[in-house]
């Protein structure tokens, strides 16, 4: 690996402070570096793109995506340092929004970059947790709305090469040690949103007149399209995941859609904006009550209030209902999205590392349950969630149970079908079934053995028949 050594953001001494440091004006920040960035070497990919396909080869590059079920989302960047804290006041809402939401001067808000220097990036190891937690995939994020990159780029200084101590690309080591642990390699880019780099949209208006001193459209030619060009080229992520279009028309958005060529296979969601509509459908923070109807869809979703790490918020969501809310989701045809927000140290919070690892232990003993299932064929089950395989041998389902009957049955409302085997996916125990009036009725031990869900696999015989 090259190791790009530190070269100072130059600017004219001003008299405020941040830090004890002194400010870099957006200007000087925003000139072109000195240093090229270097091609990976990455596994080949596939041959078909969004542009050009039929069904069939839209199935095709669909298919490990819609296999996966759950990864890994990753919120990483130059606002770990003020870690939810500005001007020695808590600011409110999700910490990757602090300059906007602080209204952040861009001098002020480049200096946390002199101190961003994760030496504790440890990328291998966030492989090894993102697959020992079950997740298929991870997503990261190359550059959000504050601009910053985290990987060496010929568009802007206002990059982890060019501007911090550190110096070194992020985003190509986690794409190898991903890929040697099996995971499939995506890139988060906000396309729109950009409040350093001048030009660039911001929600509620500009708030620092440098911010305004170059058009939109200047900085999708000078910065977004030649940056998507880099991370497709040099890393070819296997999912581009976009954010918050504003601003963006059909005209710019179609700058970076026409680029989508360049890395054959990749997945892209709906928030590129300009009328595009993407492969995947982004619900956020929410489990959509019935999924979405003919699209493939992925609910994003933090462990607690944020997506960038905020030192002081500690409302973590419990492995129990992690794990129920995977079952939801999936059992509904979805992904889950679920995020991390590594510190500026490059450490992911132990809260979630501990979460994650306990997740995996509920995934090594079911996630045959989760990956490549597809939806419930039952409107409603009042013990938990369904997914379910089909094949040319038959279909099996998954019985998610939240709640264990009291009575020791579990009812499959509506279904025909003579079972075949049922058992507890966990110990491989034999169930007694029947059928009756109203559906198949599984019998159950009178103690739920694993709290959190336990699995019931049924096997049916014949093709799937449901009635109401």
């Amino acid at each position: 690996m090259t190791i790009h050594l530190f070269r100072g953001i130059t600017c004219a001494a001003v008299t405020m402070s941040l830090l004890s440091l002194g400010l870099a004006s957006c200007q000087s920040t925003m000139s072109q570096p000195t240093v090229a960035a270097g091609k990976a070497s990455l596994p080949p990919r596939g041959t078909t793109t969004e542009l050009d396909e039929t069904p069939e080869q839209r199935n095709e590059r669909m298919k490990w995506w819609r296999e996966a079920k759950f990864g890994m989302f990753i919120h990483w960047g130059v606002y770990s340092v003020p870690a939810g804290t500005y001007d020695g006041k808590q600011i409110a809402g999700i910490g990757e929004w602090i300059m906007n939401r602080a209204k952040i001067p861009c001098e002020v808000y480049q200096q946390y970059a002199k101190v961003f220097n994760p030496v504790k990036y440890d990328p291998d190891a966030w492989a090894a947790l993102a697959h020992e937690a079950g997740m298929r995939y991870i997503v990261i994020t190359s550059k959000h709305h504050d601009g910053f990159a985290l990987f060496p780029t010929a568009a802007s200084k206002w990059n982890v090469v060019d501007a911090t101590p550190y110096g070194q690309d992020l985003i190509g080591p986690l794409s190898t040690a991903a890929r040697n642990r099996g995971l499939h390699f995506g890139l988060y880019y906000s396309q729109a949103q950009d409040w350093n780099n001048p030009g660039g949209a911001a929600a509620g208006g500009h708030w620092d007149k440098l911010q305004d001193s170059k058009t939109m459209d200047e900085y999708i030619d000078a910065v977004a399209v030649p940056q998507v060009r880099e991370i497709l080229t040099r890393y070819q992520p296997a999912v581009l995941w976009w954010d918050t279009p504003k601003d963006m028309n059909p005209e710019r958005a179609e700058k970076l859609r026409a680029l989508l060529s360049l890395d054959p296979g990749v997945i892209t969601n709906n928030r590129l904006g300009g009328g595009y509509k993407g492969d995947t459908e982004t619900p956020e923070q929410r489990i959509p009550a019935t999924g979405f109807v003919d699209r493939d869809w992925e609910t994003c979703m933090t462990m607690n209030g944020t997506w960038g790490y905020k030192s002081y918020d500690q409302n973590w969501k419990s492995t129990e209902d992690l794990v129920r809310k995977l079952c939801d989701i999936v059992s509904k045809g979805g992904n889950f999205l679920l995020n991390v927000g590594p510190t500026s140290e490059g450490l992911i919070p132990e809260a979630s590392v501990e979460r994650l690892k306990e997740v995996g232990k509920w995934m090594k003993v079911n996630g045959e349950a989760i990956y490549a299932t597809t939806a419930s064929p039952f409107a409603k089950l009042d013990f938990g969630r369904c997914t379910k395989k089909v094949t040319d041998r038959g279909t099996t389902l998954y019985l998610l149970v939240f709640d264990w009957p009291k009575d020791g049955k579990l009812m499959l409302p509506g279904l025909r079908n003579k079972v075949a085997t049922a058992t507890l996916l966990a110990t491989g125990a034999s169930l007694s079934t029947h059928n009756s009036d109203a559906g198949v009725v599984v019998s159950v031990p009178a103690e739920m053995p694993d709290p959190i869900v336990t699995v019931v696999k049924v096997e049916l015989i014949g093709a799937l028949n449901i009635t109401e």
